[in-house]
């Protein structure tokens, strides 16, 4: 596909490229490459509970990765999942997993945009996305493409790195720099869009605190690995990823990250 953004064709370059792919995989595991939950023993998926879904519900997974998110939501809920996402590199691997759990018959794997979702109005019961969002240069058309896919009634529930609604400007650039982007989203601008989109505001779950908790684990780890993730991602990926996550460390312990469930209905 050739029409992709300028922000989306930088992150589809990153998350297909070697030394991302082996970091990734290893680090989270290739299963979910999304910020986790450690106060407590819930975990995102409680948010799917919040839809009913059932063997006839249709889920769309907007950024889906490595697609460790949709398999459980077709192994728990029976409902039939739609990945769509940027990188051929992941689509590859979320494919064989598929296959190897047996869940290829529920999941089907798409290589497109979550700005220009290839799908027909009214055809999701769901749409569902972790982590992915900020990827996007154009997070309002995201909003809208996933109100046009979804059936009436259907529900919007997504995580996503976000800035905080009175963050600095200065305290921000440095994770701004990182993913090459000019601005975040953040809880109030998600629900006022959402909002405007036509969207019901159902539920705004602010776990910013996981942010800096889940950052400092994967540094931790990736400190204690050090040489075995030089190894297979090169040390100059290895120092700027280590840099990197410092920042966003930094950022949400001063306040000015935020991370949490959002979920709306149409």
């Amino acid at each position: 596909m050739s029409d992709y953004s300028k922000v989306e064709s930088t992150a589809r370059e990153y998350y297909n490229s070697q030394e991302a792919d082996n970091f990734y995989f290893q680090i989270w595991g290739g299963e979910d490459i999304h910020i986790g939950l450690y106060e407590n023993e819930d975990d995102i998926y409680r948010a799917g509970r919040l839809t009913g879904l059932d063997k006839d519900g249709k889920v769309l997974d907007l950024g889906a990765g490595y697609g460790g998110s949709a398999r459980h939501i077709a192994g728990e809920y029976g409902s039939h999942v739609t990945c769509l996402n940027i990188s051929e590199t992941q689509n590859s691997r979320n494919t064989e997993k598929n296959l190897k759990q047996q869940l290829d018959h529920l999941v089907d794997v798409v290589a497109g945009s979550f700005e220009s979702i290839p799908f027909p109005d009214n055809t999701y019961d769901v749409v569902w996305s972790q982590d992915a969002f900020l990827h996007s240069g154009n997070r309002k058309k995201v909003l809208e493409e996933a109100y046009r896919v979804l059936k009436p009634g259907g529900e919007l529930i997504f995580t996503d790195p976000m800035q905080s609604d009175d963050a600095d400007p200065a305290g921000l650039r440095p994770v701004l720099d990182r993913i090459h982007l000019d601005s975040m989203g953040s809880f109030g601008w998600y629900k006022k869009t959402a909002e405007g989109l036509g969207f019901k505001t159902m539920n705004l779950v602010d776990l910013s605190g996981e942010l800096v908790n889940h950052y400092s684990r994967v540094l931790e780890d990736l400190e204690k690995r050090n040489d075995e993730i030089i190894a297979i991602s090169g040390k100059d990926y290895v120092e700027r990823m280590k840099k990197g996550l410092r920042n966003w460390i930094i950022a949400g312990e001063t306040g000015n990250l935020a991370w949490g469930i959002l979920h709306f209905r149409k």
